[in-house]
């Protein structure tokens, strides 16, 4: 994605929202184990400070996406442990990913960091796409139409206004750092995307047995 947009967008304006208690599966690379990845983020960040109408992503849920694999209605516990070890086993014999964080995209809805090169992921991607389909029978979806190259979404715009001064702020590009990605989870998203209300539930970890993390919330019933 190389167009810069002219105006920002009200991400939220016309999109639908989880209702209190929802929730949606995704497949997302956590990377604020990194401390340089927080870091190069906290200091774009702290660069757009002055800049109102932006939410900025939680450090600690820094991530990028790989796919929505669906309702958290529709997906039962069983089958987030299965889906993991189906992507652990396709994982096996990937070594861990290094990608550079640099470039920064812009679109009217998210100012984000892509991830170079861009197909670097592909198989995280469609291992991702692979134990979804082996598992529930569908494909799932992508997680982001801002752009579809692996990035960290920094921000995202919650008004409209210029663009100019957001790009001046921040720039094309930031210092810079390498970051191995060696994992994906299963994350299950309740209620509202602002809230944030996040909880991982397995990670696939690339070459290695399956790992969860913790029980699956929700009640015991067999479906989320």
């Amino acid at each position: 994605m190389n167009a810069v947009p002219a105006e920002m967008a009200d991400r939220w304006r016309d999109r639908a929202d989880q209702a209190p208690g929802k929730g949606l599966v995704y497949w997302h690379m956590l990377v604020s184990e990194h401390a340089a990845v927080v870091a190069l983020a906290q200091d774009a960040q702290r660069r757009l400070r002055g800049v109102s109408g932006l939410h900025m992503t939680p450090l600690k849920w820094l991530h990028m996406t790989a796919l929505i694999a669906g309702s958290a209605d529709e997906i039962t516990g069983q089958q987030l442990d299965q889906m993991a070890d189906a992507a652990s086993r396709l994982l096996a014999q990937t070594p861990p990913v290094t990608v550079m964080l640099r470039k920064v995209l812009y679109h009217p809805e998210a100012i984000m960091l892509a991830a170079s090169p861009p197909n670097a992921l592909a198989s995280v991607l469609e291992a991702a796409r692979s134990a979804t389909r082996e598992v529930t029978g569908t494909c799932g979806r992508p997680g982001n139409r801002a752009s579809s190259t692996p990035h960290i979404t920094l921000c995202y715009s919650t008004s409209r206004q210029p663009a100019g001064p957001i790009i001046s702020a921040l720039g094309h590009e930031v210092p810079g750092d390498e970051v191995q990605i060696s994992a994906v989870s299963l994350v299950v998203q309740r209620g509202p995307e602002r809230r944030w209300d996040w909880h991982p539930v397995a990670t696939a970890r690339f070459g290695t047995a399956t790992q969860v993390a913790g029980d699956h919330p929700g009640n015991p019933s067999p479906s989320w």
